[in-house]
């Protein structure tokens, strides 16, 4: 549940460069971090996002997989990514072209990831809010934002102020003892 509330593009752009702050494979920051305020964008984002969604519930996902999902009330319907002043698509450079020349990336998946965790811990920094969406498959985000064939995308994240009427569901992390083991 996102509010409306404008968000500055500095506060937007500062947690990106947050972000290209992590550490890649060969220092070759293999991401692409795509900010979009656009309106028009958005309703193209959200309409191809729920027709993948739409499909994803209706036969893609397992029913062992709709149940743990329950808990959360989400469906294929997604009103947060036009609500949400700012959709942000990371996605990961699966190759570089220099002078025309094709380079190569190393540990591209490692290296997004871990921007990924840096961008989410900057938003939240931020006092602002986000969630982790995955349409699957998510190739309608690289048509849609005009991206080179070597950029493949990531992770969507809608980010922007709480509602007021915003609720979080009442979920237990793991414990310690479940999560690491010590080797003193």
């Amino acid at each position: 549940m996102f509010s409306d509330q404008t968000v500055p593009k500095d506060v937007i752009s500062n947690i990106i460069k947050a972000a290209g702050t992590a550490p890649s494979g060969a220092h070759k920051q293999p991401w692409v971090f795509c900010a979009i305020s656009n309106s028009d964008l958005k309703s193209k984002i959200r309409e191809a996002a729920e027709l993948e969604e739409y499909e994803n519930y209706h036969g893609r996902m397992t029913e062992e997989w709709l149940e743990d999902l329950k808990k959360f009330g989400t469906d294929w319907h997604k009103p947060f990514l036009e609500i949400a002043p700012w959709i942000i698509v990371l996605f990961r450079k699966t190759y570089d072209i220099d002078d025309g020349i094709k380079k190569k990336n190393y540990y591209v998946q490692e290296s997004v990831g871990i921007a990924c965790g840096m961008l989410i811990t900057a938003i939240h920094e931020a006092g602002l809010v986000t969630l982790t969406h995955t349409p699957s498959p998510m190739n309608f985000l690289a048509k849609i934002l005009n991206r080179p064939e070597n950029e493949k995308p990531f992770l969507l994240l809608p980010v922007g102020y709480a509602a007021e009427e915003a609720t979080v569901p009442d979920l237990q992390r793991k414990s310690l003892d479940d999560i690491a083991v010590f080797y003193e």
